[in-house]
């Protein structure tokens, strides 16, 4: 049986939750913190750009693409997205962002779970994720 990964990141930010909100809602800008991912917007939310319904491909070099879309949509609080479609390494994906309003500084705690298709997989995919997104975080601009 194959195990549920689990990546939890908490950061903080010298900026207001709605900068933060703003610069993370926006499909394109996770290349920062996804770097050297590709992210391509597919469809705008039904009632906003990046709100539900939204969804981007993602893909890397030479690795098969797939897809995100937005499930849970709350301004400046909340967004919940899953994997849709494609062949992905990884199966049962689901991402939260969870953005924490400090007054003139913010905290992000995202959560992303998954299992691996194969058993080796998900770890390496854990590693690869939590590196990954601490390094782009501390670099994103807003």
């Amino acid at each position: 049986m194959l195990k549920t990964q689990k990546v939890h990141i908490v950061q903080e930010f010298d900026f207001p939750v709605a900068k933060l909100f703003a610069a993370l809602s926006e499909h394109e800008n996770l290349r920062q913190i996804f770097a050297p991912m590709n992210i391509q917007r597919l469809q705008d939310g039904k009632d906003s750009r990046n709100g539900v319904g939204s969804a981007r491909k993602m893909s890397l070099p030479l690795a098969p693409s797939f897809v995100e879309t937005t499930l849970v949509y709350r301004e400046n609080e909340l967004i919940e997205y899953a994997i849709t479609k494609g062949i992905a390494p990884i199966k049962n994906h689901y991402g939260i962002m969870k953005f924490i309003d400090l007054g003139n500084r913010s905290r992000l705690d995202y959560t992303i779970e998954f299992k691996g298709r194969l058993p080796l997989i998900g770890p390496i995919v854990k590693a690869s994720l939590q590196s990954g997104i601490k390094k782009g975080l501390k670099k994103l601009k807003v």
